[in-house]
C-alpha cells in the first residue's frame, strides 16, 4: 500500500512490487559511505545460514562497511524523538538471496543508543550492538569516529563527482537493494522488506585511520569504487517469517 510518504514517491525502478501491507518504520539516512572489501565466498558461506545463497557480482564477494547518520527513525503514528531517533550508524554487511529476492545480511550494526540496540534485537532480529560514536562535517567532508570494545572505525570521507551507473554496475549492483534477512535465537530466518527512491550516489575519496571492524574476517583488496549518498528517505515493513 502506497501513501504520501517522500520514500514512496518512486517505485517503478523496484525489482519486485511493494508489500501488500502498510510500513512499519520511517527514516532517513544521511550521508552515508559505502566501502567494499573482497573477500573469499567459503568464509562467508560458513557465517550465514545454509538456507540463503551468496549473491556474488562477476562471480566475487563482497563485504561492506557502511557508515551514516540515522534521522527520524519512528514507528508509524507516533513521532520522531530526536534524542531516541537521531544517531550516527555503522554495519557490516554483505549480500544473499532467498527465493528470487537480492537483499543485504548484516553481521553486525553498531549505533551510540542502548535503547535502539534493544528494539533492533527484539523486533527486528538484528545484531545491533553499542558503540560510542561521533560524526562531524566539515564543508563536504565527513569526519566519522567509532569505538567499542575490539572494534573500530575511523575515516573521513567526501563526494568527488556525481557518475551515471549501469543496471549492471558494481555500484547498483551493492546499494540496490530492497530487503535485508535476518535470524532470530532459535534460528529461524526472516525477511524485512524496505522500499526508497533509486538511489542517488556519487563517487567518493576516503581516508581511513583505522579499522577494526572486519578483524573477525580475512579480507582482501578493497573495491576501488568508494561510493556517497547524501540523504534518502526510507520506509521498513514488518519482518515476514520464511
Amino acid at each position: 500500500m502506497t501513501s504520501n510518504h517522500p520514500a514512496l514517491t518512486q517505485i517503478d525502478h523496484r525489482p519486485w512490487p511493494l508489500p501488500n501491507t502498510n510500513w512499519l518504520l520511517s527514516q532517513q539516512w544521511l550521508n552515508l559511505a559505502f566501502i567494499h572489501w573482497e573477500i573469499d565466498p567459503d568464509q562467508l558461506r560458513a557465517k550465514i545460514p545454509p538456507e540463503l545463497n551468496l549473491d556474488l557480482h562477476d562471480g566475487r564477494a563482497w563485504i561492506g562497511i557502511v557508515p551514516f547518520e540515522m534521522r527520524g527513525a519512528a514507528f508509524r503514528g507516533l513521532p520522531a524523538i530526536s534524542p531516541l531517533s537521531d544517531f550516527p550508524e555503522v554495519n557490516v554487511r554483505t549480500y544473499v538471496e532467498y527465493e528470487g529476492k537480492k537483499g543485504v545480511w548484516f553481521f553486525s550494526l553498531d549505533v551510540p543508543k542502548h535503547f535502539v540496540v534493544w528494539t533492533a534485537r527484539t523486533f527486528f532480529h538484528l545484531p545491533y550492538r553499542h558503540a560510542n560514536m561521533n560524526v562531524i562535517q566539515q564543508g563536504k567532508s565527513i569526519y566519522y569516529s567509532h569505538r567499542m570494545d575490539g572494534y573500530n572505525f575511523n575515516a573521513s570521507y567526501k563526494p568527488t563527482e556525481t557518475e551515471d551507473w549501469d543496471d549492471n554496475s558494481f555500484e547498483r549492483w551493492t546499494t540496490e537493494r530492497y530487503c535485508l534477512y535476518c535470524q532470530n535465537k532459535r534460528g529461524k530466518l526472516y525477511r524485512t522488506e524496505i522500499h526508497h527512491p533509486q538511489w542517488p550516489i556519487e563517487k567518493a575519496e576516503i581516508a581511513i585511520q583505522s579499522n577494526r571492524l572486519l578483524n573477525d574476517f580475512d579480507i582482501g583488496a578493497m573495491h576501488p569504487s568508494v561510493l556517497f549518498s547524501k540523504k534518502i528517505d526510507v520506509v521498513a515493513y514488518p519482518p515476514m517469517a520464511l
